[in-house]
C-alpha cells in the first residue's frame, strides 16, 4: 500500500489494520518522509484561497501531528523551503507533481489522492472536500482514531515520526451525501428542568456539536443533521457548514425552518405565519414560515428537505374527505413553490439539493401513486426504525434515490441507551439498499453518538465503497473481525470477535436491554401485593426458565468478554467494557435479580421471602457501579435520568435499583413513580418574551431578496 507506484486499496476491505499503518518503524531503513524529530520537523501548507473545510482539515492534522510526536507544525499560506512540507491542494492549474492523477481527479467528487515525492507529502483533491479527506486519512494511517474522542484513545508515541513512501489515490464515494443525524437529544441539552431531567427545548453545548462534526468528517461524511428537539443556534449551523458538512434535517423540517420552534421559540410570531397550518386558509403563512428557513440558511452549503406535513411530526390534517387526487395536486403545488421559492433565495452559486423522506404514511402514499414528486428531488427510503428497509426502489424511474436509517431511536423501538442493531443487519440491509441503487443520500439516525460508533463506522466505510465493503464472503464478519483487531489489538482480536459475535446474538432486539428488568418489574409488581395483604401469584414457570436460561447465557457472555479484557490495555478494557459489555450487563444484573424475586414470591415464609427481596440488591448496585464506570469524563452522568429515559420507563438503566429502593424502603407498601409533571413540565420560567416554552426566539437575517414567481 505503501510504496512507490499507485494504490487504490482502501480500508474498506476490514482486512488488516489501518490506524497508524503508515508510520515507518524506528528500526527500518529510513526511505520514509521525516513528519517530525526532536522537537522539530514538517509544515503544513494551505494557501489562502482553499475552503474552509480545508483549513479546519490541516489544524486538525496540525494537532493530530502534535499529539504523535509532541511537534505540532506551524500552518503556513506558502511553503518556505526551510521545512518538509505536506501540501493541501484542491486540483487546479497549479505546479503540482507528475505524480498526480490529475485525469483520475478532475471533475470526480470527493476523490483524492496522498502522495510522497521529493520528501514532501501532497494531499491532493478534487474537490474542497476531496482535499480535506486526505488530511483525516492521513491522520489515522499516522494514529489518529476517528472515533477517539468516544474511544478514549492516545496515539502510540514517535517522537521521530516517518511516513513511509506513499501514493493512495481514492476514488469517488459510493454514496454522494453521508451523514448523522443526531435526533432526540436528552441526554447534552442544558440547562435542568425541575424533575432533574436536561432541559428538553434546551441548548446542547456547541462543545458536543464540535464532536459530533469533527467525528463525522474523520469518517469521511458530508452532511449532518444536528437538531431535532433542541434549541438551534444559528453557530451551530455555521459551523457545520465551515467544516465541510451539508447542513440538512429531519422528514418534517420542511425547507430547514424548525418546526419544533414554530410556537416554542416564537418562529411562528416572529415569520408571520398566522395562526391555521392550514395550506386552504393559510397559505401565505405557511410559505412565509419555510421563507424564514431558507432566509436564515441560505449562505450555507444544505440539503434542503421538502414535503408537507404537520407542524410537529404528524401528517398533515387534510380536512375530511379530500380525495387522494386533491391531496396529490395539493402535495405537488407545495413542493413546487418551496424548491421555487428555495432558488429564489439562495444564492445561484449554492446550487440547492432537495431531499423528500418517505416517512410514516408518505410511503404507503407514493408507493399508491397518490404522490407526484419533482424529478429534482431525492427519494429518501425509511428503514422501520429497527434498521430493517421498509421500502426501495424496484427501478430509479426518473429520480436519484437514497435511504434514511436508525441505529437510535425513540418510539416504540426504543434504541437510546447502547447499540441494538447488529452489524450482520447493517451489512444485510445495506446490501439491499446498494443492489436497489439507493445511493444518492444515507441519513443515519445515531443520536448523541457514543453508544452506537462501531455500526456508524460500519456504515461510513460501506457508504464510501459498497461493492468492496460488502463483498463475500460474510462482510460482517469481517468487519466485526477487523473491528475486534483494530481496537483491541492482535492478541486479544479474536476473543473480542467473540465477545461481539455474543453481544450480537444476546442483544439483537432492542428490547432485550430490559428483558430482564421488565421481569423483575413484574416480579416486584406482586411482591408488593404480598406485603400489603392483597392476592399474589408467582412469576410462572416458563417464565423463571426463561430467566434461568438467560442467566446462565450472560453469565458465560461476561466471563468470555472479562477473559478477552485481561489481554487488553487499560483504554482498550475501558472501551471495550463500554461497548461490548455494558450492554450485557444492563441486562444480567436485573436479571439475576428477578430470579431472586421469583424465588421470593414461592417462598411460604414472609421473613425470609424478605430477606432474599433485600438479597436482590447486591446484583442491582454491582450495575450502579458499573454504569458508573462507564461515564469517565467527559461523559459524567451520561445514562442519567431524562425526559425520555424517565424513573419508569424501559430505558432508565437504573429502574430495578430505584424501584427495589423505594420498595425497601417502604417495607414493600410504595412503587417508584415520577416526578409531578415528568411527563408534562411547566417550562414557564425557560421562556422569554411571551414564547410559549423557551425563548429566545432565533434570529432571521435581514436584508433577504423577495422570492420570485412564487406559485
Amino acid at each position: 500500500m505503501c510504496i512507490a507506484g499507485t494504490s487504490k486499496a482502501t480500508a474498506q476491505v476490514w482486512s488488516s489494520p489501518i490506524r497508524g499503518s503508515w508510520v515507518e518503524d524506528a528500526g527500518a531503513s529510513r526511505r520514509g518522509v521525516v513528519l517530525a524529530s526532536e522537537g522539530s520537523g514538517c509544515e503544513i501548507v494551505v494557501a489562502p484561497r482553499e475552503n474552509s473545510a480545508v483549513r479546519q482539515a490541516a489544524a486538525f492534522l496540525a494537532a493530530d501531528i502534535g499529539k504523535i510526536s509532541g511537534y505540532t507544525p506551524s500552518i503556513v499560506p506558502v511553503a518556505t523551503g526551510s521545512h518538509i512540507a505536506i501540501h493541501l491542494v484542491t486540483l487546479s492549474d497549479r505546479g503540482l507533481p507528475a505524480a498526480v492523477l490529475r485525469d483520475s481527479l478532475q471533475g470526480r467528487w470527493e476523490s483524492y489522492q496522498i502522495l510522497t515525492a521529493s520528501q514532501n507529502v501532497w494531499l491532493v483533491g478534487s474537490d474542497s472536500r476531496g482535499t480535506a479527506y486526505a488530511a483525516y486519512t492521513l491522520s489515522e494511517r499516522l494514529g489518529i482514531d476517528p472515533l477517539y474522542i468516544w474511544t478514549g484513545f492516545t496515539p502510540a508515541r514517535h517522537t521521530t515520526l516517518v511516513l513511509k513512501q506513499t501514493n493512495h489515490f481514492v476514488s469517488a464515494p459510493s454514496f454522494k451525501y453521508r451523514g448523522l443525524f443526531h435526533d432526540d437529544e436528552d441526554i447534552l441539552p442544558r440547562p435542568f428542568e425541575d424533575t432533574g431531567y436536561p432541559l428538553r427545548i434546551g441548548d446542547v453545548p456547541l462543545i458536543w456539536y464540535q464532536r459530533f462534526f469533527e467525528t463525522a468528517l474523520r469518517l469521511r461524511m458530508n452532511m449532518v443533521a444536528p437538531y431535532a428537539r433542541a434549541h438551534r443556534r444559528f453557530e451551530v449551523q455555521t459551523l457545520a457548514s465551515d467544516w465541510g458538512l451539508f447542513y440538512t434535517s429531519h422528514h418534517y423540517d420542511i425547507l430547514l425552518s424548525n418546526p419544533f420552534g414554530m410556537e416554542r421559540f416564537g418562529l411562528a410570531r416572529a415569520r408571520n405565519a398566522g395562526k391555521s397550518w392550514d395550506w386552504f386558509g393559510n397559505r401565505g403563512g405557511m410559505l412565509n414560515y419555510w421563507r424564514g428557513g431558507v432566509a436564515e440558511n441560505r449562505q450555507l452549503d444544505a440539503i434542503w428537505p421538502v414535503g408537507l406535513r404537520g407542524a410537529e411530526d404528524r401528517p398533515y390534517d387534510f380536512p375530511r374527505g379530500t380525495s387522494d387526487s386533491v391531496e396529490a395536486a395539493v402535495f405537488r403545488a407545495v413542493v413546487d413553490s418551496q424548491i421555487a421559492m428555495t432558488k429564489s433565495v439562495v444564492p445561484a452559486e449554492k446550487s440547492p439539493v432537495f431531499a423528500f423522506t418517505l416517512y410514516s404514511e408518505m410511503l404507503d402514499k407514493f408507493q399508491r401513486g397518490i404522490l407526484d414528486v419533482p424529478a429534482n428531488v431525492i427519494l429518501v427510503w425509511p428503514d422501520d426504525n429497527d434498521g430493517v428497509m421498509r421500502g426501495l426502489p424496484n427501478a430509479p424511474g426518473r429520480w436519484k434515490h437514497g435511504v434514511y436509517y436508525h441505529l437510535a431511536y425513540f418510539g416504540a423501538q426504543a434504541k437510546q441507551v447502547t447499540h441494538a442493531v447488529s452489524p450482520y443487519r447493517v451489512a444485510r440491509e445495506f446490501a439491499r439498499i446498494t443492489d436497489a441503487g439507493a445511493n444518492e443520500y444515507a441519513l443515519v439516525n445515531v443520536s448523541e453518538l457514543r453508544d452506537f460508533v462501531m455500526e456508524t463506522r460500519m456504515i461510513a466505510d460501506i457508504t464510501w465503497n459498497g461493492r468492496t465493503a460488502l463483498a463475500a464472503p460474510d462482510p460482517a464478519a469481517r468487519f466485526v473481525r477487523w473491528w475486534s483487531e483494530e481496537y483491541f489489538g492482535a492478541s486479544a482480536g479474536p476473543l473480542a470477535d467473540s465477545s461481539y459475535e455474543d453481544y450480537s446474538r444476546l442483544i439483537d432486539r432492542f428490547d432485550q436491554l430490559w428483558h430482564g428488568a421488565d421481569r423483575f418489574q413484574d416480579a416486584l409488581a406482586e411482591l408488593h401485593k404480598r406485603f400489603t395483604g392483597l392476592p399474589f401469584r408467582s412469576l410462572p414457570l416458563d417464565t423463571v426458565r426463561m430467566l434461568e436460561r438467560r442467566d446462565r447465557e450472560l453469565q458465560s457472555a461476561v466471563t468470555r468478554a472479562e477473559r478477552a479484557a485481561a489481554l487488553m490495555s487499560s483504554e482498550q478494557r475501558q472501551f471495550h467494557f463500554d461497548n461490548a459489555e455494558l450492554g450485557l450487563l444492563i441486562d444480567w444484573r436485573p436479571t439475576q435479580a428477578a430470579l431472586l424475586l421469583a424465588a421470593a414470591l414461592t417462598e411460604p415464609d414472609s421473613a425470609r421471602a424478605w430477606k432474599m427481596v433485600e438479597s436482590a440488591r447486591l446484583p442491582l448496585e454491582k450495575l450502579e457501579t458499573e454504569i458508573l464506570r462507564a461515564e469517565w469524563p467527559p461523559f459524567d452522568g451520561w445514562y442519567r435520568k431524562t425526559w425520555i429515559r424517565r424513573e419508569t420507563k424501559p430505558s432508565n438503566v437504573h429502574r430495578s435499583y430505584e424501584q427495589l429502593r423505594v420498595f425497601i424502603s417502604s417495607g414493600g407498601r410504595r412503587e417508584l413513580v415520577e416526578p409531578a409533571g415528568a411527563a408534562h413540565p411547566d417550562l414557564r420560567r425557560f421562556c422569554t418574551d411571551g414564547n410559549p416554552c423557551s425563548g429566545p426566539k432565533a434570529e432571521i437575517p435581514g436584508n433577504v431578496p423577495p422570492p420570485r414567481n412564487l406559485p
